[in-house]
């Protein structure tokens, strides 16, 4: 028979427990932490012998104290230590959280953002929070926000429904940055200003082709033509109960919450993100640079 002091005693200890996961899901694993994920994936029809390492970078929600500039401008250093041949991020630099101390304006986090360096350049897309705390591009429906053009004055290629090409001459590859698909809000509908057709058209060879696209939803219409398909938007969930993942903000649920997906022959990596969304708390999902090796 279980007594008053022996059911306190495991109530307390509950409690402590409780308050621990707490602590450390508020305030370490999202601003202590982080992680290097590697990836080794050789697409159908990558071209024989062709190498190259990309450092993916995606959801910094700018913001105080989660994500001060001071803290990008460190992870970028770090990023930089990883030798990636290209460096691509994957949207999402302003904060959509409302549990914070200050903002970040764009000038300071593309100001961190701009010691980012690689052979082949720095090249980014905007995600869905980049448009939402924009009030003027979402009153107008512009076609561009703040975050394009703070990216673009410290001179990284800002991608909207465009197709570069990019590599050496002896090992070309093409980067193909979609514009987001959740671009507008309006009341609980979102209306996105993706153009995947239109972007592949601008690819005039048969040199493999990288997607980015902010959120991963697309993925079930990208062909077979593009090598790999790179997305954040998810941030693995952001609470990861052993393997259970409570919210996650895709049609698909958890089929692309995280990782390397694999779909008919078709590559998908899914960024966990560094920064956090609507609330400062991240649980067995730290936040994490991202580094693929292909070929």
């Amino acid at each position: 028979m279980i007594t008053r002091r022996a059911l306190l005693k495991t109530a307390a200890t509950m409690a402590a427990g409780l308050v621990s996961l707490s602590a450390y899901a508020g305030g370490i694993e999202p601003l202590a932490r982080l992680s290097t994920t590697r990836y080794r994936i050789t697409p159908p029809g990558w071209p024989a012998g062709q190498r190259l390492r990309i450092v993916a970078l995606a959801d910094f929600h700018a913001c105080e104290p989660w994500m001060p500039a001071e803290r990008i401008a460190k992870i970028c250093d770090y990023a930089n230590t990883l030798g990636g041949d290209i460096i691509l991020l994957l949207g999402d630099y302003m904060s959509g959280m409302k549990l914070v101390t200050g903002v970040v304006p764009p000038e300071e986090w593309a100001r961190a953002l701009s010691g980012l360096k690689a052979t082949y350049g720095v090249h980014a897309i905007c995600g869905n929070h980049d448009w939402w705390q924009d009030p003027e591009a979402q009153r107008l429906r512009l076609k561009e926000t703040v975050a394009h053009r703070a990216l673009r004055a410290v001179g990284i290629h800002v991608h909207s429904n465009d197709a570069v090409k990019s590599g050496s001459d002896e090992q070309p590859f093409w980067i193909a940055g979609l514009e987001d698909q959740w671009a507008y809000l309006q009341g609980r509908r979102r209306t996105g200003l993706d153009d995947l057709g239109g972007t592949l058209a601008q690819v005039t060879d048969d040199a493999p082709v990288i997607l980015l696209a902010h959120e991963p939803d697309i993925f079930t219409s990208v062909p077979d033509r593009v090598a790999l398909t790179l997305s954040g938007h998810t941030h693995g969930g952001q609470v990861n109960l052993f393997g259970w993942r409570p919210a996650v903000p895709s049609r698909y649920g958890e089929r692309f919450a995280y990782g390397h997906v694999v779909e008919d022959n078709r590559h998908l990596v899914v960024s966990g993100g560094l920064g956090c969304s609507i609330a400062p708390v991240r649980f067995m999902s730290p936040p994490e640079v991202v580094v693929i090796e292909l070929g």
